[in-house]
């Protein structure tokens, strides 16, 4: 079961918060449902598979009588903002034409991002695009993860890897993804992959800890990047 269920409904409601917020009537529920999926289409369309490629790995949206709530968490803030607001204003100006209610539009930085799932199978799959050696690509993307503190990363991808006339499924693992725990913190991520030989299917499982006693793994990065500078400063001292 652990290999099959999503990680993320599996836990939602138990230890995972939902993506979507909001209480409605019988009569409005459809519809407000339909308006998040056309939200978060709307926001990958336009932020992920085009310019300025914002990074934004989740859209949580909120709903109170009056207005729409949407959390945008992302890698690169700055490009979602744009200079003096400018971006965030004509992209709040575009969501509400779309599902013509008011919008408070909030970006929140995601200050990690080799260790986020989403962003991970992303830059999996714009490698692979570019014809980059696949196996070289899973291990740079799971070091870069691991250096940044989690208890462990598993990346799968499906489909006609390196062009091979025959689709087959390559799994990279690290460290340890207890999938059936319901108190580890899993984070799960999925892409696609488009290229001129076939789809590719890349899925990323990151193990942070169980919940309640996660590394911060924005102090880990950041301590292992500043003991590095030390520890070579020292050597050299040494040597002199």
């Amino acid at each position: 079961m652990g290999q099959k269920i999503h990680p993320l409904g599996f836990r939602i409601g138990i230890t995972e918060d939902w993506r979507s917020r909001w209480f409605a009537p019988k009569a409005a529920y459809a519809e407000f449902l339909v308006e998040d999926q056309r939200i978060r289409k709307f926001v990958d369309l336009k932020l992920n598979r085009q310019p300025p490629y914002a990074a934004v790995a989740k859209v949580e949206i909120e709903r109170t009588r009056d207005q729409v709530k949407v959390l945008l968490h992302t890698a690169r803030p700055g490009l979602v903002i744009g200079p003096k607001g400018a971006e965030v204003d004509r992209l709040k100006e575009a969501l509400e034409d779309l599902i013509e209610r008011k919008i408070n539009l909030n970006v929140v930085e995601i200050k990690v991002p080799d260790a986020n799932a989403k962003l991970i199978a992303e830059s999996v799959s714009e490698q692979l695009k570019k014809r980059s050696a696949f196996r070289r690509v899973l291990k740079q993307r799971i070091d870069a993860a691991m250096s940044t503190g989690v208890k462990g990363i598993k990346i799968q991808c499906k489909g006609r890897l390196g062009g091979a006339e025959m689709a087959r499924s390559l799994t990279q693992l690290r460290g340890s993804i207890p999938l059936h725990t319901l108190q580890a913190h899993i984070d799960y991520g999925f892409a696609t992959c488009r290229t001129t030989y076939g789809v590719i299917g890349i899925k990323v499982w990151v193990y942070r800890g169980r919940y309640g006693e996660e590394v911060d793994l924005e102090d880990v990065s950041r301590d292992r990047r500043g003991g590095g500078g030390r520890d070579r400063g020292a050597r050299r001292g040494k040597r002199g």
